[in-house]
């Protein structure tokens, strides 16, 4: 795809009163910074939508490549689409994915989707609504080997969202294989992650917590990466998240995690 084309611009968005605004990443040839107010808030690299900046996103990525084997294309939900940067790794790590992408914003979805195109051949869906109302109206056989929750921003959440049955009702969309990944942006004290440990852990067989070392300590707020699965937690898969990092990382699960939920 072209980089040349003028990708920037500004949209309201009614839903917030907020403004919207695209703009160069004046570092990196291709990339794109979607703000939301004054608060950075998703990163594009059109040139390369395999390279994810943030370190958050990396994260869910390297989750996303444990799903299934390397390349063979998958089904992913993404409740809280942004600027569909995990949408465009999926497509490029995984050509022929079938995703579909759910977003409460409908001026902000189609502010990115007409600056940011999404790469020729993605076979995306988009809907426009409150991510648990959205879930239940999806087609009832439709299944997924991904879903992806990135919605929580802080300590304030959706408490129709943050709660075991909404959980249980995502990781009935999934598939015997299925991970459920839930991004929690937090305070230091962690207080939303451990409630929403206990609460995952309550709706899913196992779970585990993958974030920056430093983040299970309490130092500072951030981002902890909770990942769901209807089967017993890989220990292969700690392995491979922890030489993949970004570092230095961390990955709780079992008896470890314990100190997170209670």
């Amino acid at each position: 795809m072209s980089t040349g084309q003028n990708h920037e611009g500004r949209r309201f968005l009614r839903a917030t009163g907020q403004h919207a605004a695209i703009e160069a990443d004046t570092l990196i040839d291709g990339a794109y910074i979607l703000r939301i107010g004054d608060a950075e808030q998703s990163h594009v690299n059109l040139a390369e939508p395999a390279e994810v900046f943030y370190e958050y996103l990396r994260r869910i990525g390297h989750v996303v490549d444990l799903a299934a084997p390397a390349g063979q294309a998958i089904t992913a939900l993404h409740l809280g689409a942004g600027a569909l940067t995990l949408a465009r790794y999926i497509q490029a790590t995984r050509p022929g994915s079938e995703q579909h992408a759910v977003e409460l914003e409908r001026e902000l979805l189609d502010f990115v989707l007409q600056k940011l195109p999404m790469p020729d051949g993605t076979l995306l869906e988009t809907h426009i609504g409150d991510a648990r109302e959205t879930l239940a109206e999806l087609p009832a056989e439709l299944e997924f080997d991904v879903v992806i929750l990135d919605i929580f921003s802080g300590p304030e959440a959706p408490a129709h969202i943050a709660c075991q049955e909404f959980y249980e009702e995502a990781a009935a969309r999934l598939r015997p294989d299925g991970v459920l990944i839930v991004n929690v942006g937090d305070e230091a004290a962690l207080t939303l992650v451990r409630s929403q440990v206990a609460a995952m852990r309550r709706a899913v067989p196992d779970v585990a917590a993958f974030a920056e070392a430093g983040m299970f300590a309490g130092r500072y707020p951030g981002n902890i990466i909770l990942v769901g699965t209807r089967r017993p937690w890989p220990a292969g898969w700690t392995a491979e998240l922890l030489a993949r990092g970004p570092h230095p990382a961390a990955v709780l699960s079992g008896v470890e995690l314990d100190r997170l939920s209670g």
